[in-house]
């Protein structure tokens, strides 16, 4: 559809440029213009005009890191530690999933990330191809990576994803990765190198997400899981990783070297006590940073507000500096950074020829108001509530509350407590 935006202020999330009035043209999947309205231009034909009524359009938000289907688990496992979540709750039930069940699980999580402002994800979960076929249905822009171990998933499996998913859908992508060092043995993280140097492609994975695992690597390859792992070649072409928490000097300092992104999940941690990442300290050491929510069993809501404030908060926290971690720095995290971890640098900013990938914020709610600095509002006080509209690839799927997806709210809902009552 072409769509014209007016009257509505806008945050480009352009490096320099500050909040302003004016219009966005969206031209089927892409942007045409962004910039001061054109009053003394005839306006061209748009199937429709929005009045956004001096709202704020922006990038939508890119959840560098999550778990869709693991809806399913959201509060079945809570308050317990990592080691116990995983192996006594998460994985047991995850024996019994099916394709399907992934896939219709998948939907629900999409929802979610529509009323929060999430216009694509970095995901990462057990059945690549169901997975793909609901976020294509739902209109949501995925990234998948892969999750290989040593119980579930294979480099083969891997290869075959990476080469099928890649451009078979404008919406959908596939990188190489592994659940993390501690569930894959040396022999299959040289395998997973080895792809890595074939396509010359970025690799991601959890990583230093707890103590524990780094202890654990310590004893078993005498280096932290970052050191091992870039030993095995396997960052050679980028990547990343996800959670960062416990990582050493040495490590940030290769993590700059390699380019290498630190994808954060601060509520996630929190809930699991998993630690409190050093953010300011990639940020002093240039290493980029992205944000995500991690899955819907362990966080257990995929909220980019209460993530935003948290990163923040937390930094703040463990520096014991309230000026740690900027508010404008965290909205990088959770647009630009993220999209450019994700490989999808047609999505970072709003700017003519970029992907029509934004929201529109409602500020007219009392959370939003004065308006004294507007993008800082989102960060600290901004909400779920404020999102007016989510748009992806120039189509409008969840506007004033109301989903435009395919599949009736009602109907996913119904489906996922059928799955969990039939597993648990």
């Amino acid at each position: 559809m072409n769509i014209r935006f007016y009257n509505a202020r806008i945050l480009t999330m352009e490096e320099g440029k500050d909040i302003f009035q004016g219009e966005v043209r969206i031209r089927d999947e892409r942007i045409e213009y962004v910039g001061e309205e054109k009053r003394d231009e005839a306006v061209p034909s748009f199937d429709e005009e929005i009045d956004c009524g001096g709202n704020l359009l922006m990038p939508g938000f890119k959840d560098a890191h999550t778990h869709s289907g693991m809806t399913l688990l959201r509060s079945y496992a809570d308050d317990l530690p990592l080691d116990k979540w995983l192996n006594q709750q998460v994985f047991p039930i995850e024996a019994k999933m099916t394709g399907e069940d992934v896939y219709e699980l998948t939907k629900l999580a999409v929802l979610e990330y529509l009323t929060s402002g999430i216009t694509a994800v970095f995901e990462m979960y057990l059945t690549p191809d169901t997975i793909a076929k609901a976020f294509d249905e739902m209109g949501m822009r995925a990234v998948q990576v892969g999750g290989v171990n040593d119980f579930s998933q294979s480099p083969e499996m891997m290869e075959e994803w990476y080469l099928k998913l890649n451009g078979k859908s404008p919406l959908q992508s596939y990188h190489l990765g592994f659940h993390a060092e501690y569930t894959c043995s040396r022999d299959l993280l040289t395998w997973i190198a080895e792809l890595a140097h074939k396509y010359k492609a970025p690799v991601f994975t959890h990583l230093a997400e707890t103590r524990a695992e780094v202890e654990g690597c310590k004893e078993r390859y005498k280096m932290t899981p970052l050191a091992f792992l870039d030993s095995l070649g396997i960052f050679d072409y980028g990547g990343g990783g996800y959670h960062c928490v416990h990582m050493t000097d040495e490590d940030i300092a290769l993590m700059k070297s390699r380019g290498l992104y630190a994808v954060t999940n601060p509520g996630s941690n929190t809930k699991l006590a998993s630690g409190i990442a050093p953010i300011s300290d990639y940020l002093k050491a240039g290493v980029p940073v992205a944000l995500g929510t991690d899955g819907p069993a362990s966080n257990n809501c995929l909220d980019m507000f209460r993530e935003m404030f948290l990163v923040t908060g937390l930094a703040k926290l463990r520096q014991e500096d309230a000026s740690a971690v900027d508010a404008m720095e965290v909205l990088k995290m959770a647009t630009v950074n993220g999209a450019r971890a994700m490989g999808l640098p047609d999505a970072d900013v709003l700017a003519r020829g970029k992907l029509a990938d934004m929201i529109l914020i409602d500020l007219n709610q009392p959370n939003m108001q004065p308006l004294n600095h507007i993008a800082k509002n989102l960060v600290y006080s901004g909400s779920k509530q404020n999102v007016k509209m989510t748009m992806i690839h120039g189509r409008i799927l969840y506007r004033d509350g109301e989903f435009l997806t395919k599949d009736r709210p009602g109907d996913i809902y119904r489906k996922a407590n059928e799955i969990i009552n039939r597993l648990k």
